[in-house]
């Protein structure tokens, strides 16, 4: 659209610029209700499209099959693997919880159990501490659990009555991915061609927030499935009931940093040595270690820290209020936040800096003290000697 040229007023352009902010707020009120939806759709379009440009340049693939190649691809590597893994976990849980509505699977037991193997010196400190009534902490926790109970069976009911939403959310998710995938690069050209910013800031935020989804997503998602599978096969080799359920567990308190999936084997590992099991503590216990934490202490840094070069308590704490925030999206949105945070803060002192060097005054040269210069009349006077003496010779 060509529009007359048009000198605006100080009154019109702030009017345009509040008009700006409540469309922008008005459209994103509109797309809230299809948030994960939306933000799931960015993620895995950002993720996916090296794939997208390699159909592009290898295959020789214009941008709709190419989009469509992609599409299938992510629906074989990503969405068919966690549709099985969620129905043999809703199939898992809801046996858990009948074991536990049947009394067979008792959390009170065990704690009881695990406090009657304690040692007198441990008893008696919980007992300073005001934790050694017995009763009234089996009360709690079977409080605790009939609560947590009550919750997932809300959800998973809620999750039945809202199967229509989740069908709509799924498939603006797959339809905004593909559009972001054939259309992507032009619509984030747009973007940046709007933003009122320096071409090279513009350019290294772009680039910093793809490499932060990027690594973030691929190194969370990589650690957690790694750290998942092998506590779930150490429950199962262990043969602890609903293995699988543990490890999805497992895999989802990965997403934190250093504390994620020991959560989880730690308990367990601390219940068979004060009941007695001492070698399936004690193995539990060096594989927990030695081989599901290593995967966080080696793969991490390398997936997560080495691309968005974030420090690991940063990456923690992003995670954690992210999460706090935003729940599951959180342990992407959060690392975002805080890598764009230092991008920016990095920004500024290098806009500062060279600021600072171009207001700088630029000191005079020193005049040679052994050396006088010549004032102007003398040197003026030198010059018409020369010039009255060269006149003589040509003559001559």
């Amino acid at each position: 659209m060509n529009l007359p040229p048009h000198k605006s007023s100080r009154f019109e352009s702030r009017a345009f610029l509040l008009l700006l902010v409540v469309v922008t707020l008005a459209f994103g009120w509109i797309l809230w209700p299809f948030f994960g939806a939306v933000f799931w759709g960015v993620v895995m379009a950002i993720l996916f499209s090296p794939l997208y440009r390699w159909g592009m340049k290898r295959l020789k693939l214009g941008r709709t099959p190419a989009a469509l190649l992609t599409m299938v691809a992510i629906l074989i590597i990503v969405i068919l693997p966690m549709t099985v893994i969620m129905a043999s976990l809703v199939r898992e849980g809801a046996a858990v919880y009948q074991r536990i509505q049947s009394g067979e699977l008792n959390f009170a037991t065990y704690f009881a159990q695990v406090y009657a193997a304690l040692p007198d010196w441990l008893t008696s400190l919980l007992d300073r501490a005001g934790l050694g009534n017995l009763a009234e902490l089996q009360e709690k926790l079977t409080e605790s659990l009939r609560q947590i109970s009550q919750f997932v069976a809300t959800q998973a009911l809620a999750i039945g009555q809202n199967t229509l939403d989740l069908v709509v959310s799924f498939f603006v998710m797959l339809y905004l991915m593909f559009f972001l995938l054939r259309d992507g690069a032009g619509l984030s050209r747009r973007v940046r061609d709007a933003v009122p910013l320096n071409d090279a800031h513009k350019r290294d935020l772009t680039a910093k927030f793809a490499t932060v989804v990027r690594a973030t997503v691929k190194g969370n998602v990589v650690v957690a499935v790694v750290q998942g599978a092998l506590g779930g096969i150490a429950f199962a080799v262990l043969g602890i009931h609903a293995a699988l359920l543990w490890a999805v567990l497992m895999a989802f308190l990965s997403l934190l940093p250093a504390v994620g999936a020991g959560l989880i084997w730690v308990p367990v590992a601390i219940y068979f040595l004060v009941t007695g099991v001492i070698w399936k503590g004690l193995a539990l216990i060096a594989y927990g270690v030695l081989v599901i934490g290593l995967v966080d202490n080696v793969l991490r840094p390398v997936l997560v820290g080495k691309d968005t070069k974030l420090p690991d308590y940063v990456v923690l704490i992003s995670t954690l209020g992210g999460m706090a925030l935003f729940g599951l999206n959180g342990f992407v949105i959060g690392p975002v936040i805080a890598a764009m945070f230092m991008a920016v803060w990095d920004l500024f002192g290098v806009e500062r800096a060279q600021a600072h060097d171009v207001t700088e005054p630029v000191a005079a040269p020193e005049r040679n003290a052994t050396r006088p210069a010549a004032s102007p009349p003398a040197a003026a006077r030198e010059g018409e000697k020369r010039g009255s003496r060269s006149p003589v010779k040509r003559s001559r």
